[in-house]
C-alpha cells in the first residue's frame, strides 16, 4: 500500500511540475530572509503537461463564503498554458480557492507569476497556505484595482486582515500600479513570520499564530476576478 501511494504521488508531480535547481538570491539585503530559508525541495508548476479546459491533475477547487460556483481551468495564453480562475460570480463575500492535494507543509517559500485579466468587483489574487478546509487558511493577495497587497487569515469562514510588522492595522501596503500585465508575488513562511515579496522586493511582514500546523498550499481569487497564474514555484 505504501509503495503504491508513493508511486501515485510521483505521477501527480510529473503531470503538474518539473524540478529546478535551488538558487541563492543575492540581489539585495531585502532578500536576506529568502537566503536564510533552508529547503530540500524546489519545484515548479508550469502547467504545460495538463489538459486545457480541465483542472490540473492532483488539484481540488473550493469556494469560501457566498455564491454557488468557482471555475479553475487550464487555458491557453498566447501559446502558453496557464492556470486560470474564470468564474465571474459576483457575491461580495466569495473567495475562489484551489489547492494541491498531495502536499501538507508548515514552512515554505512560494512564488508565482499572476495577471489580472478581468473583474469589475475584484481582480488579482494570491497564495493560500496552511489550508485545512475551505473556511480555515491564510491568504495573501495583490489587487490591481486597489494597487495594494494584503495578508489575511480566514478562520471559520471569516476573513480578517492582519497587522503589518512595525505598522499595525494598515490594510496591507499600497504598491506601484500593477496594471494588466504579469507581476510576481512571493511569500516566505517561517513558523509565525510571513514575509511578502512583490516583483522580487520584500514589501512587508506579518506575525500570526492562528494556524500553527501544517496545511495545504494553493491559489486564491475573490468574487469575479478572472486571473491567470503561471510558474508556481514551491520550495520546502
Amino acid at each position: 500500500m505504501k509503495t503504491s501511494l508513493i508511486f501515485l504521488i510521483s505521477i501527480l508531480f510529473f503531470y503538474n511540475c518539473k524540478p529546478i535547481k535551488p538558487t541563492e538570491n543575492n540581489k539585495s539585503a531585502t532578500n536576506q530572509v529568502r537566503k536564510n530559508f533552508e529547503s530540500k525541495y524546489d519545484t515548479l508548476f508550469d502547467f504545460e503537461n495538463n489538459e486545457k479546459g480541465k483542472l490540473p491533475v492532483g488539484w481540488s477547487q473550493y469556494f469560501t463564503g457566498r455564491g454557488k460556483i468557482t471555475d479553475w481551468k487550464i487555458v491557453d495564453d498566447k501559446g502558453n498554458k496557464v492556470l486560470a480562475q474564470l468564474s465571474q460570480d459576483r457575491p461580495n463575500y466569495h473567495f475562489n480557492d484551489i489547492v494541491f492535494d498531495d502536499l501538507s507543509i508548515k514552512n515554505i517559500e512560494l512564488e508565482v507569476r499572476m495577471k489580472g485579466v478581468d473583474g469589475d468587483m475584484d481582480q488579482g489574487g494570491g497564495f493560500i497556505w496552511r489550508f485545512t478546509d475551505k473556511n480555515n487558511y491564510y491568504v495573501v493577495r495583490a489587487n490591481p484595482l486597489e494597487d495594494n497587497v494584503v495578508l489575511y487569515k480566514v478562520k471559520n469562514g471569516r476573513r480578517t486582515d492582519l497587522p503589518v510588522v512595525g505598522k499595525g492595522r494598515t490594510y496591507g501596503v499600497d504598491v506601484s500600479p500593477l496594471g494588466h500585465g504579469w507581476n510576481k508575488l512571493g511569500l516566505v513562511v517561517q513558523d509565525d513570520l510571513f514575509s511578502v515579496f512583490l516583483n522580487g522586493n520584500e514589501i512587508f511582514q506579518v506575525k500570526d499564530n492562528t494556524f500553527t500546523k501544517a496545511g495545504k498550499i494553493g491559489l486564491w481569487t475573490k468574487a469575479d476576478a478572472v486571473t491567470y497564474f503561471d510558474d508556481f514555484r514551491v520550495k520546502y
